[in-house]
């Protein structure tokens, strides 16, 4: 099993932080002392890394809420997948709690992918327009966002 880790994008992270809002986490999603965020993968994730190319499709479980300024900010990303499609691999996220329609938030840089010593694998990642209106019109498409690391793990 693979388990996803990523941050979102430490700036937005350390600014609800310090403006006294929270970070949480549910639905099987932990959050590393470094503060990113990792997903379990789903039961029905078939991704594979090899060689340096992606396949299938990752799916992985829990949910982030970043909630400031008394609900003013409040964003929520729930069951992030990797999908590879024609324009190449993409994060994606279910677009609501009711989880019936999934959007891509943020394009991956295939040709940026990193392997670790210990055989995870990281990839670059910029936001999309999507993305952009899930964090509330704060960074543009193409603004690079915390890579998205893959770790392998019991299965």
């Amino acid at each position: 099993m693979t388990t996803l880790i990523w941050g979102v994008k430490q700036s937005f992270r350390n600014y609800v932080e310090m403006s006294g809002g929270t970070i949480t986490v549910s639905a099987g999603a932990t959050q590393t002392e470094g503060g990113e965020i990792a997903f379990p993968a789903a039961p029905d994730s078939d991704l594979d890394v090899d060689g340096g190319a992606l396949g299938g499709t990752g799916r992985f479980v829990g949910e982030v809420r970043f909630q400031a300024h008394g609900g003013m900010l409040s964003v929520a990303l729930f069951d992030p997948g990797i999908e590879v499609g024609a324009e190449g691999p993409a994060l994606t996220v279910a677009d609501s709690a009711a989880r019936t329609r999934r959007v891509t938030f943020a394009k991956l840089d295939l040709a940026g992918m990193a392997a670790g010593p210990d055989g995870s694998v990281t990839l670059p990642a910029t936001i999309t327009l999507d993305g952009m209106f899930i964090l509330g019109d704060h960074y543009p498409p193409g603004t690079v966002l915390d890579p998205v690391q893959l770790v392998a793990g019991p299965a």
